[in-house]
C-alpha cells in the first residue's frame, strides 16, 4: 500500500527511532507513548488488520510473535511486558497496517522511593 504510514517507516521514508530491525519485522517506539517502554512491531509486508490473518500469511505473523519476545529482552522488560492488537474500526484501530503495541514498565525496586 503507498499511502501506508506503517510502510513508510518500513521503508525508511519515514524517519523513526527503531528498536529492532531484520528482514521481515521492525518495531519502532510510539510517538505518543502510553507506558513507559512503548514499541510498535508491525510486519514490514503491509497487512491491514488481524482480520486478514491467512494460512498464506500467518507465517509472517509468527515471525513478529517470534521477534516480540527478542525486542522485550533488549528493552530491560526481563520482569514482563504486555502485547496489544487493535483490530478495525469498533477495535480502535488507528493505522490500517497490522501492529503490535509492546508496552512495558521497567522494575523500579521496592520500596519504590528512598527511605526518608
Amino acid at each position: 500500500m503507498t499511502d501506508c504510514i506503517f510502510c513508510k517507516i518500513a521503508k525508511g521514508q519515514i524517519p523513526s527511532k527503531i528498536a529492532y530491525e531484520d528482514e521481515n519485522v521492525i518495531a519502532f517506539y510510539d510517538q505518543d507513548p502510553q507506558a513507559p517502554v512503548h514499541v510498535l512491531v508491525i510486519p514490514k509486508e503491509h497487512i491491514a488488520s488481524a482480520m486478514e490473518v491467512t494460512p498464506e500469511n500467518s507465517g509472517l505473523i509468527a515471525r513478529v510473535w517470534e521477534a516480540i519476545p527478542k525486542i522485550a529482552a533488549d528493552l530491560g522488560l526481563e520482569n514482563g511486558f504486555r502485547v496489544v492488537n487493535n483490530c478495525g474500526k469498533d477495535g480502535m484501530q488507528t493505522v490500517k497496517h497490522l501492529h503490535f503495541h509492546l508496552l512495558g514498565k521497567k522494575q523500579m525496586g521496592w520500596p519504590p522511593f528512598p527511605a526518608q
